[in-house]
């Protein structure tokens, strides 16, 4: 892989790490409090929902780090060694996590009988935005999943190239 390519992949990995740091420090807790400070009947919800958005955010940052790994992987030419699959497991593992988070949400929303402020669609866009955020990370678990199995292929033919070799 080209050396500038993985470097500016490299620095959108810190923005994206950075940008989810701060929203898990400030943007989530000052927005969960803001919530239930403008509708009360919100409160009882405001820190499990808080908690599990700051999870969510960290499984995001947890396959950016195997992601940054990868990276350097591919810099220096070794991403058909075995120890890349570790890297992929764990891009896999934590878009599960999130999935599987996402969908939790979904549930409780769904069955759930959370108040919505002067009738609106407060609870119905938040329904709409965990499961499509529960679709958006069961697709990509299922792509990476299928993306492991073709690295898995690569892997044992550049070894079979290297024997013949």
């Amino acid at each position: 892989m080209h050396p500038i390519l993985t470097t500016l992949l490299r620095a959108a990995v810190v923005v994206v790490l950075a940008v989810g740091l701060f929203g898990q420090v400030v943007v989530i807790p000052t927005t969960a409090a803001d919530e239930s400070e403008l509708f009360p009947p919100y409160a009882p919800y405001a820190v499990p929902y808080a908690a599990l958005a700051v999870l969510g955010v960290a499984c995001v940052q947890v396959a950016l780090v195997a992601v940054w790994r990868l990276l350097g992987m591919a810099r220096h030419g070794a991403l058909f060694a075995p120890r890349a699959f570790r890297w992929v497991d764990v891009v896999i593992v934590s878009s599960v996590a999130a999935t599987v988070l996402a969908t939790g949400v979904a549930a409780h929303l769904l069955l759930a009988e959370i108040p919505s402020p002067d009738g609106g669609m407060g609870v119905e866009s938040a329904l709409a935005a965990a499961v499509t955020a529960a679709g958006a990370g069961a697709s990509f678990a299922m792509v990476t999943v299928i993306m492991r199995s073709l690295l898995r292929k690569a892997t044992e033919l550049q070894q079979e190239m290297a024997e013949v070799i």
